[in-house]
């Protein structure tokens, strides 16, 4: 009885996740227009820097994207839904292993600490968040969906900063070479 009483709840927050949803589905078009950017601004870059700062943004729209996905899916009963998300937890936490794993091999940029905690600590805490939002929907129906909603505005924000951080990066960075050219001429 009280699982379908937590079902029928998530109708309640089908406008939320549609609104996360989109937004998070514009944005991983927009980080494509960031990359071109970098790509045409002249700055040197390898793909160990994208893997560690630029491909995770996107990573984290689509998980965004994925959470509303699977929070308007008219699911049958609780558990599906909650083994659904701890495999997005799992997916998303081994991901996040492996962008610090490209983090530390990159040489092209060295990241201060607010950069270790938005693109390294942040995810890595979402994608554990994601994972006690499933173990918890089993025992606390009610408190997960809350736990779920912050941890898809925590990855949506975590790919705004980040995509900004990384758009404004390229703007000083081609703004020092085109004052480091005119130097030589």
């Amino acid at each position: 009885m009280m699982e379908q009483a937590v079902l029928m709840s998530l109708d309640r927050w089908a406008n939320f996740y549609v609104i996360v949803g989109s937004s998070a589905g514009a944005l991983t078009g927009l980080q494509f227009v960031v990359i071109t950017l970098v790509a045409q601004a002249q700055v040197s870059s390898s793909m160990r820097e994208i893997r560690a700062f630029g491909t995770p943004n996107v990573v984290h729209f689509c998980s965004a994207l994925m959470i509303s996905v699977l929070m308007n899916i008219p699911w049958l009963a609780l558990p599906q839904l909650a083994i659904s998300l701890g495999a997005l937890s799992a997916a998303g936490f081994v991901y996040s292993l492996t962008v610090i794993r490209h983090a530390k091999k990159q040489t092209g940029y060295s990241p201060d600490a607010a950069d270790l905690c938005w693109y390294v600590a942040i995810p890595v805490v979402s994608y554990v968040l994601v994972g006690v939002a499933a173990v918890l929907a089993w025992w606390n129906e009610g408190s997960s969906l809350f736990v779920i909603a912050g941890v898809s505005l925590l990855l949506l924000f975590t790919g705004i900063r980040n995509a900004w951080d990384t758009v404004t990066y390229v703007a000083v960075a081609r703004s020092a070479n085109a004052r480091e050219s005119g130097s030589r001429k």
